[in-house]
């Protein structure tokens, strides 16, 4: 009698591991798709809007130093100091540069009116953002007291917002659309700082960055 015990219960054993071993292998072979790596630029020199512009394409190799020292150059050919990058030639690029580089890769900067509701975005025709915020001033552990103006990258990733700001040590989640709005109206509730919309060509052509129809805006200078 022991022994017939000990054999069903061997054949339970067994039978349990075989029935886990199918289960494990369904759950491999799901459709279900993998998420997404989420690409993030950390800061360099004052190079943010590089960072923020390849953090919103989601491409290291979207835009490049070079192409931005070259706008720059273009925008400004007689100048001995151009106005439009640190004269150090650390970055520090102004949103010239930014609109130039990006009518390069047929898409452009629309600056958002904060006197509009948020709620006029068109998230879907909206390829990501930038934001011109005011930043303070640090190499490693040492942080100055002043503020500079920064740029930094939100977009979609599986329909989830991430903050990309290249300061920050990893992508930051901000949420869904609810919670993107939330952010951005945080943000601009300060006078200090200004939105990007970045669209395609077509897109800002068509005005289709926003619900309902009226003139498109101008953008103006802003600080980097």
């Amino acid at each position: 009698m022991l022994l017939i015990g000990l054999l069903i219960t061997c054949v339970i054993v067994i039978s349990l591991k075989l029935i886990m071993s199918c289960l494990a292998i369904r759950g491999m072979a799901s459709d279900e798709p993998t998420p997404r790596k989420v690409y993030h630029e950390r800061q360099h020199f004052e190079l943010c809007a590089l960072h923020a512009l390849n953090n919103v394409f989601q491409d290291p190799n979207a835009f490049s130093k070079e192409q931005l020292d070259e706008i720059c150059s273009r925008l400004a050919p007689d100048a001995v100091l151009n106005p439009h990058k640190s004269v150090l030639g650390t970055g520090n690029y102004d949103v010239n540069v930014i609109m130039s580089v990006l009518q390069s890769k047929g898409h452009a900067a629309v600056w958002w009116d904060k006197r509009r509701s948020l709620e006029r975005l068109c998230l879907t025709n909206i390829k990501g953002f930038i934001l011109n915020i005011p930043s303070t001033i640090g190499w490693g552990v040492l942080t100055i007291p002043l503020k500079r103006r920064h740029w930094i990258g939100v977009r979609a990733i599986d329909n989830i917002y991430y903050n990309l700001d290249s300061k920050l040590k990893q992508p930051e989640i901000i949420g869904e659309a609810l919670q993107l709005k939330k952010f951005l109206a945080k943000k601009l509730s300060s006078k200090n700082c200004e939105l990007l919309l970045i669209v395609s060509s077509e897109v800002e052509v068509g005005r289709e960055w926003k619900v309902g129809a009226s003139p498109t805006n101008s953008i103006s200078q802003l600080e980097t």
